[in-house]
């Protein structure tokens, strides 16, 4: 067998070929924690867990270093996009951007790096994810492991945040902890905030429908991909329109953005609906913008 024979191939994100090699086309570049220059927000990397090996890395801003006596401001815990399958939370383009909203916003963040499929295929990322907030929750007694969200986090004021596949872990993850006890030691999950959630319908809708078939089907594809032992369409890890708890939803507010462009756009405003119709007793926003200033101005007004 060559060792360039393909299995798979989701180019641009990655190829798979039949000895098992997996390439990786982007999200592979690596920024180091760091006190950024910038903006003067310090990062560090933690690990939470050995086997199996889960990370993150946090984030406070420079107010942290000049205020005195020091205050405790809000968590933000963030779930990084890439298709269960690329990026970590050392990617630039994470770090840049979370290095900008900690000092927009003003508070303590946490991104969370989860295992990627094909090695990892899901449910890994979403075992890891909570993994990572229960041992976020261990803090909110002020007598975690991690000294910066002991002193700095108010676990009175958690947002969850995620971007794409990111977006469809901080909402499973809002789900979840309404479920389980670790809600009654956390604190208080303010909102939820979602860019470009990545969901799974029965049929498509929107502009999908009138997209070429073979965009739709490499979607589709990618999902049996990730996610190998899915029950299918009806996955209430994807598609949250047949999850019978959604009304039981874990926060009082949730934003959702959607890009202009993006073929799955519609999904993202389907969930909208889906919530508000799920008997939710929260507040949901959808504004649909591409401008990223907008988009920042809005999240900033809405973490505050």
């Amino acid at each position: 067998m060559s060792n360039e024979e393909l299995a798979y191939d989701f180019s641009p994100l990655l190829k798979v070929y039949k000895d098992g090699r997996v390439e990786r086309l982007k999200g592979t570049d690596i920024a180091p924690p760091s006190t950024d220059p910038k903006t003067g927000v310090q990062s560090k990397d933690v690990v939470i867990s050995q086997e199996p090996a889960i990370s993150a890395r946090l984030y406070i801003p420079k107010s942290t270093t000049t205020s005195s006596p020091q205050t405790k401001l809000p968590l933000l815990i963030y779930f990084h996009g890439g298709g269960f399958c690329i990026e970590s939370s050392s990617s630039p383009v994470y770090h840049n951007y979370l290095n900008a909203l900690v000092s927009e916003t003003n508070v303590v963040a946490v991104s969370v790096d989860y295992r990627l499929a094909p090695e990892h295929p899901l449910p890994a990322a979403y075992e890891d994810s909570w993994a990572a907030f229960k041992w976020v929750a261990s803090h909110s007694d002020g007598n975690g492991s991690e000294d910066w969200l002991n002193s700095l986090a108010d676990f009175q004021r958690v947002f969850f945040y995620g971007d794409s596949a990111g977006g469809t872990l901080a909402h499973n993850m809002a789900l979840k902890l309404r479920r389980e006890s670790v809600w009654l030691v956390c604190g208080v999950l303010l909102a939820l905030l979602l860019v470009d959630p990545t969901t799974r319908l029965t049929e498509p809708v929107g502009e999908e429908l009138t997209a070429p078939a073979a965009a739709r089907e490499i979607v589709s594809a990618l999902w049996r991909f990730t996610y190998p032992s899915t029950s299918g369409s009806d996955d209430p890890f994807f598609n949250p329109g047949k999850d019978s708890k959604l009304g039981e939803l874990g926060c009082v507010k949730v934003l959702v953005f959607v890009a202009e462009k993006d073929i799955l756009k519609d999904r993202g405003l389907y969930y909208s609906e889906i919530l508000k119709k799920s008997g939710w007793k929260g507040v949901v926003e959808d504004p649909t913008c591409d401008n990223a200033v907008a988009m920042e101005k809005k999240i900033v007004a809405f973490l505050n």
